[in-house]
């Protein structure tokens, strides 16, 4: 099988399984995920499963990726900023959606990896940075949305504090590294408060703290 009928396959797959917002779709169906996984697992590229990559991280499973995407509700004049970088592939797709991506990731290996991957789909619209997610980044904050791609023990305080107060929205899997009761949390602010709504159980690796990493200098895409 070709890898456009794997990818038309996966898409059907996803709307079947509920991501049914079209733009999100379109990004995910025009996005070559295969530039995303390592080589041992190219024809696995457009499989609806995780796969491993450098670092003991992984690329999300595609259907987690449609569902956290469309759970942001991001718009063409949005400012996003993604915690965990990972392979670029989550960067990529909401490059497809928002005005700006701003990503953090703890390795450099993988950060450098996944900026040699935008500079070759000649994405020109995400901002990178090696540091603590945990921290985000307030230099840049206020942000219309945050996506956090490992799982935190609790809602970051420092993520909500630069979460935009005119109806910012946060997603992220929220629990204990290794927990099977790991869920997708939807964070929305209206001014100095805040609410969240569980959306579905997940398995992510852990988002840890405290990084020298985060003082070192950005690398901009204008």
């Amino acid at each position: 099988m070709s890898q456009d009928s794997r990818k038309i396959r996966l898409i059907m797959d996803l709307r079947n399984q509920g991501v049914t917002d079209t733009a999100v779709l379109s990004a995910i169906e025009k996005m070559p995920r295969e530039v995303f996984v390592e080589e041992a697992f190219l024809d696995q590229a457009y499989a609806n499963q995780a796969l491993p990559i450098n670092c003991g991280q992984t690329i999300s499973q595609p259907l987690i990726v449609g569902l956290m995407t469309q759970g942001l509700q991001v718009g063409n004049r949005h400012k996003v900023l993604e915690v965990g970088t990972g392979s670029g592939y989550q960067a990529a797709i909401l490059s497809k959606l928002a005005r700006r991506v701003y990503t953090i990731e703890r390795h450099r290996d993988l950060l450098a990896q996944a900026e040699k991957r935008f500079t070759k789909l000649n994405i020109r619209n995400i901002t990178s940075m090696a540091g603590d997610g945990y921290k985000g980044w307030p230099a840049q904050a206020p942000f219309d949305r945050i996506l956090v791609t490992a799982a935190a023990r609790i809602v970051p305080p420092e993520l909500v504090a630069q979460l935009s107060d005119q109806g910012g929205i946060m997603v992220l899997p929220v629990g204990e590294s290794g927990d099977v009761n790991q869920e997708v949390i939807r964070v929305r602010k209206d001014g100095t408060t805040y609410h969240s709504e569980r959306m579905f159980p997940v398995r992510f690796v852990p988002l840890v703290q405290g990084l020298p990493e985060y003082k070192s200098a950005t690398r901009r895409r204008e």
